[in-house]
C-alpha cells in the first residue's frame, strides 16, 4: 500500500509541476535602450529584468524572441509569441484587440530636437511646419495625429537612425517616451535635447491575445506584477535602470 501511495504521489507531483511550469515566449526588439538591448552578446535592460522577475514569481521559463518592433504585434497575433515586452502603450485601438495586463510603466510623450534648437519648440503647437520622426509601429504617430495641428506636421516613420537623422538636421525633431529620451541623451554622443514638457500620458502594459488562453495567462502575469509592486521588486528594477520609480503613476 505504501509503495502504491508513493508512486501515485510522484505521478501527481510530476503532473502538477508540468501543468504549472510553462515556457513564456516574450517578444522584444532588443534595440530600445535602456528597456531592451544587446550588450556583449547579452540581451538585457529594464524589460528583461521585469520579465525575469515575473517568471520567478510564476515559475515559468522565459524564451526571449527578438525581432523588429514593427513585427511584434503580428507575431503576437499569429501565436509566435505570448506577449510583448517593449514599452507597449495602452490605446483604445489596442484594448479593442488585446487583453492587457495592468500598467507597469507610467510615462509621457516627449519631443526631442538637435541641441541648440530646443528654444524653437517649447510645445506641440511649435511642431507645425516641422518634420517629426517616430518609430515605425509605435503609438507616437497616433498621438501626433490627434493634435489640433496634426495636418500641419510632416510625420515620418523610421525603423532606425531616428536620433541620428535628428542630430544631423534631416528631420526637425522626433517623438519618444520621456524616460527613453532622457536615457538616450545621457548615453549618446549625439547633440540632442528635450524640447518642452511631455504632452501625453503613457501607460505601458503587456498585451495578450484576447481569447481564453490569453486572458488566463494575462491573469497570471497580472498577479505576479501586483506581488512585485507590493514587495518593491519593480521599484528596485526601475531604480537600477532609471534612478527613479517609473512603475507608479505620479
Amino acid at each position: 500500500m505504501k509503495k502504491t501511495i508513493a508512486i501515485t504521489s510522484l505521478i501527481l507531483a510530476t503532473t502538477f509541476g508540468t501543468a504549472q511550469a510553462e515556457t513564456l515566449n516574450v517578444g522584444m526588439s532588443g534595440g530600445y535602450f535602456p528597456f531592451t538591448f544587446v550588450k556583449l552578446d547579452e540581451l538585457q535592460g529594464f524589460e528583461v529584468d521585469v520579465i525575469n522577475a515575473i517568471a520567478a514569481e510564476t515559475g515559468d521559463e522565459v524564451n526571449f524572441v527578438t525581432m523588429s518592433f514593427s513585427g511584434l504585434v503580428g507575431a503576437l497575433d499569429s501565436g509566435r509569441i505570448d506577449t510583448i515586452a517593449n514599452q507597449i502603450t495602452i490605446t483604445p485601438e489596442r484594448e479593442a484587440k488585446f487583453a492587457f495586463s495592468q500598467p507597469y510603466v507610467f510615462d509621457g510623450a516627449q519631443v526631442v530636437v538637435k541641441a541648440g534648437n530646443e528654444s524653437t519648440i517649447t510645445g506641440v503647437e511649435d511642431l507645425s511646419g516641422k518634420t517629426v520622426a517616430v518609430n515605425l509601429g509605435s503609438n507616437f504617430e497616433e498621438l501626433l495625429n490627434e493634435l489640433p495641428n496634426a495636418g500641419q506636421i510632416d510625420i515620418r516613420t523610421y525603423e532606425s537612425n531616428i536620433a541620428q537623422d535628428t542630430a544631423l538636421g534631416r528631420v526637425d525633431a522626433f517623438v519618444m517616451d520621456r524616460v527613453s529620451s532622457v536615457q538616450l541623451i545621457a548615453e549618446s554622443p549625439l547633440p540632442l535635447a528635450l524640447a518642452g514638457k511631455p504632452f501625453s500620458e503613457i501607460r505601458n502594459a503587456f498585451p495578450f491575445r484576447d481569447d481564453a488562453e490569453g486572458k488566463a495567462l494575462r491573469d497570471r502575469i497580472d498577479a505576479a506584477i501586483t506581488t512585485l509592486k507590493e514587495n518593491g521588486t519593480l521599484a528596485d528594477i526601475s531604480e537600477k535602470w532609471f534612478g527613479s520609480d517609473i512603475t507608479v503613476a505620479e
